[in-house]
């Protein structure tokens, strides 16, 4: 199995409206400034496309799609439009066609503003399907509030909760979690393909700002896939980040400053 391409989806659809001042795809964004943090060179998103293992890609768009289109197009990947910003699970949904019509026997998905990963971290992913259905990249982050955790059983995920949630955990039931989720996973394909219908059945009702007001909207989180997967009797697997950098997003223009200077020493 470890001999044969390696699909990945890349999540690239959001609009990015932490990151003031820029309104283009911020996956566009440089790691290597000249004039402005916003202009330069080295983009975030190609970055992640060098690091990823050889095998088709397939990129999740929406917002300024012309732009990610235009810019990617000689790199041979496969694109999906995510109509709504529903969530992860809405993303994944978007690209069900790359997911059930592919030859891929494995399947990474990331998301499109995390540039650190190294090719050796998505390979230890993929590797750790030789013993689990999906696996999970955490980390241990030096503050855990606002990330999601990994309920853990020995090595085995047992699901991933929220900030809001686990944060009204007793402070004995919150101690032992330490390893955070990066939104970034590995699934054996055709496991993910039994779960799709399931996942585009059970939307969560959500209250979002849109245009200025409040709104409840149906979102889909990739993350409820692995308490699924383990109710039935699945394996899903983790991986440990090397540190918390790896695995940092892009959201705002001071994570975006970080992240260039971090991109001098790599």
């Amino acid at each position: 199995m470890n001999n044969k391409p390696v699909a990945a989806l890349i999540f690239a659809a959001g609009k990015g409206s932490r990151m003031q001042g820029f309104e283009g795809n911020k996956t566009l964004l440089p790691l290597v400034p000249t004039q402005s943090p916003f202009q330069g060179e080295r983009p975030i998103l190609l970055n992640i496309l060098q690091s990823l293992p050889e095998g088709p890609k397939g990129l999740v768009i929406n917002h300024k799609r012309e732009e990610v289109i235009e810019a990617t197009k000689e790199l041979g990947l496969t694109y999906y439009v995510q109509p709504m910003l529903n969530g992860t699970g809405g993303a994944l949904l978007a690209a069900r066609e790359f997911v059930e019509n592919g030859k891929h026997e494995r399947l990474i998905v990331t998301m499109g503003d995390v540039p650190f990963v190294k090719g050796s971290t998505y390979l230890e992913m993929t590797d750790t399907l030789l013993h689990s259905h999906m696996a999970v990249l955490g980390f241990t982050p030096e503050d855990r509030r606002q990330y999601g955790v990994l309920e853990m059983e020995g090595d085995r995920v047992r699901r991933i909760t929220e900030w809001k949630y686990w944060k009204e955990y007793p402070r004995e039931k919150q101690q032992p979690l330490r390893v955070c989720n990066s939104g970034i996973y590995a699934f054996h394909t055709d496991t993910l393909i039994r779960y799709l219908p399931m996942l585009a059945e059970r939307p969560h009702k959500v209250l979002k700002e849109r245009e200025g007001t409040m709104t409840e909207i149906q979102e889909f989180f990739v993350t409820d896939l692995v308490e699924w997967m383990d109710h039935d009797g699945l394996r899903v697997g983790a991986v440990l980040a090397e540190d918390e950098n790896e695995v940092m997003g892009i959201d705002d223009l001071a994570s975006l400053q970080r992240a260039q200077q971090l991109s001098k020493y790599l």
